[in-house]
């Protein structure tokens, strides 16, 4: 997924596109949120699914594993994306399709459940997202989503930001808790309620999210794949090590170099009530 913009003289371009960047980034932490977030939706199996932004692949693995769908359709904007999740998820059951979340290939009500992890704000419409969603769901079937708590629990990321902004106070217009303000509980709760589905709750998934050496932390962060790593790259040699030695410093390193953090995800669910 691509989303780009310009603010207070500052670009950010959030690319999505290679998954063997994306996985020790966020996508082996993405996968455990998946299957928690399943879970907690307890839709049980042989239904149809839709999983909006798929990405490399997480949550459509975890339906299959844990849901056991009849149908599960896949749809991302990435061809790079939707390659990697081809090569992970191998079930009769899946399909996959190049879309976007604003304009789903599907019928009305021909879902059971539409979801969608880690990718509403990167969606320049989400509501126009939640509709499309919606008008593709069956009456009484479910609309659900989760997104980083990028403000607060989203440790690893928390911490590479509050670095960058210590040394260079213009990446805190990067910074995805300033720019997704949709992420807590208050604005996902009025967004779905806004769509016109019903009883909208929203819960917090927290995982650990532990890392052998500070090396362990650092090197996902030069795939270039999204804000934090953009950012990253875009440095000059000299800056970009200053930005490592400072969360070097700032880091909860252990005495044996691991670092243990927190990863906390706001999901939100909601029923479609139908026309």
């Amino acid at each position: 997924m691509l989303v780009s913009g310009i603010a207070m003289g500052v670009q950010h371009d959030d690319r999505w596109k290679a998954g063997e960047f994306y996985e020790p980034y966020v996508g082996r932490w993405s996968r455990e949120v998946a299957g928690r977030f399943l879970e907690w939706l307890s839709l049980g199996d042989q239904r149809d699914w839709l999983d909006v932004g798929c990405g490399t692949g997480a949550l459509t693995e975890a339906i299959v594993a844990l849901n056991l769908p009849q149908r599960l359709v896949a749809v991302d904007p990435s061809a790079g994306f939707l390659e990697y999740a081809k090569r992970r998820v191998r079930h009769g059951a899946v399909s996959f399709e190049t879309a976007d979340a604003r304009a789903l290939p599907l019928e009305d009500a021909s879902v059971d459940a539409a979801v969608s992890g880690l990718v509403l704000n990167f969606v320049p419409e989400p509501a126009r997202a939640v509709a499309e969603a919606r008008r593709v769901t069956r009456p009484g079937g479910t609309v659900a989503a989760y997104v980083w708590d990028y403000a607060d629990r989203m440790q690893l990321m928390r911490y590479f930001w509050d670095a960058a902004v210590a040394l260079d106070t213009t990446a805190a217009t990067l910074d995805e808790g300033r720019r997704f303000p949709m992420c807590r509980p208050d604005p996902l709760r009025e967004l779905f309620t806004a769509s016109g589905l019903h009883d909208v709750t929203v819960q917090p998934i927290d995982i650990a999210t532990r890392f052998t050496t500070f090396d362990d932390y650092w090197s996902p962060f030069l795939g270039g794949q999204g804000p934090a790593p953009g950012y990253a790259m875009s440095l000059s040699e000299e800056r970009r090590g200053a930005l490592r030695e400072q969360l070097r410093a700032s880091l909860p390193i252990r005495s044996d170099g691991s670092i243990h953090l927190i990863a906390r995800a706001w999901a939100v669910r909601g029923t479609n009530p139908g026309p």
